[in-house]
């Protein structure tokens, strides 16, 4: 299976040919930013929560101070929405938001989704802040 990781604006593949890459409109720059998004789960795609959480979006926080992202959303061009419950971003730190089931974490939250929402073949992560403006989104 062709396994793929978008790091930035480019694809990193792990086997296979590469993928073309939709450039993202103009944004205002947020020091909190989509810098990776692994939208093929490794291996096959059974729906066990472990490859579920082998899907995920890591949001980067490039500032030099904290940022809390509480009610920012991490949307999908399908209306798959994640809200941010109270969470603040440290300094130079990422958060990975998971598709399936865990403990939420520093470093690791969770959707608690019940199958997959990124879909191998092209979408677009959507990150918004609290009062809905665009601050980051990746396609592929």
């Amino acid at each position: 299976m062709l396994r793929k990781l978008l790091v930035g604006s480019a694809a990193v593949l792990t086997v296979g040919a590469p993928v073309a890459l939709t450039a993202a409109p103009a944004q205002a720059v947020s020091p909190v930013r989509i810098s990776a998004v692994q939208y093929d789960s490794p291996g096959s795609d059974t729906g066990s929560n472990s490859s579920l959480n082998s899907e995920w979006v890591r949001i980067t926080n490039y500032g030099s101070t904290r940022k809390t992202v509480t009610s920012w959303t991490l949307r999908d061009t399908s209306s798959h929405v994640y809200r941010f419950g109270t969470f603040t971003l440290g300094a130079g730190k990422s958060v990975r938001i998971h598709t399936g089931k865990g403990s939420n974490t520093a470093t690791d939250r969770y959707q608690d989704r019940g199958w997959y929402v990124w879909n191998n073949t092209g979408d677009k992560a959507i990150l918004k802040n609290a009062g809905g403006t665009t601050v980051s989104t990746r396609s592929w």
